[in-house]
């Protein structure tokens, strides 16, 4: 079983090259036989999904990340955020959208490839397709959620690890569903993620407060 460390994600990534999997994009009417859709929802930290990133590109592995344009917790249009992007191009992965529903926002330059996931979906929608849009969670990309969707959310698998299988090439085919800051910086990380963001909120609120009390004098 593959610990949720950088290193656990290596061997991870090892199993899908043991496996010889076909590392493929969502632009393709219906997966085939060996293909592996590898995807990651970037909910919190675009600096741990670099890290991802880097790791696979060393392993000639490409994957697809999907950003948001509404998070609280980074922004794409800093400077920041659009070094992210481009580093990720540089790379090589596919860059697609992580979307807050009913939002589906305008492609941020030089453009998302048309590939999409909702954010904490409602199971009433999250399989919907979205026009202009290759939704992810469509049933044809999940095999309806069967054996073929694997996903590590809140480090729990669905359907157990799939390390083992993926190495001995048992999957006909695969979407996997990895979060970047569980690997990269495991659950304690992840708090502290947000607990940054909490503090930079309260300071910036401060600091607004102070600007509002000088406008008032």
């Amino acid at each position: 079983m593959a610990a949720f460390t950088p290193e656990g994600y290596g061997e991870l990534l090892d199993a899908i090259i043991a496996g010889r999997y076909r590392l493929r994009g969502f632009d393709v009417a219906q997966p085939a036989e060996q293909m592996l859709f590898l995807r990651h929802d970037v909910d919190l930290s675009l600096e741990a999904a670099l890290e991802m990133a880097e790791l696979e590109h060393a392993k000639g592995i490409r994957a697809t990340y999907l950003l948001m344009t509404r998070s609280v917790f980074y922004n794409l249009a800093s400077p920041a955020g659009e070094a992210a992007y481009a580093r990720l191009r540089e790379l090589g992965h596919w860059v697609g959208h992580h979307a807050l529903h009913p939002h589906v926002d305008p492609v941020v330059d030089p453009g998302f490839d048309r590939v999409m996931a909702w954010h904490n979906p409602d199971p009433a929608f999250m399989e919907d397709a979205v026009p202009g849009w290759v939704n992810v969670m469509e049933p044809r990309f999940t095999g309806g959620f069967a054996w073929t969707y694997r996903s590590d959310s809140k480090q729990a698998w669905r359907r157990g690890d799939p390390t083992a299988e993926i190495a001995e090439a048992r999957f006909p085919w695969l979407q996997l569903l990895i979060h970047p800051v569980l690997w990269m910086r495991g659950r304690d990380g992840m708090r502290a993620t947000i607990d940054e963001y909490l503090d930079r909120d309260r300071d910036a609120r401060l600091e607004q407060l102070r600007g509002d009390d000088l406008d008032l004098d």
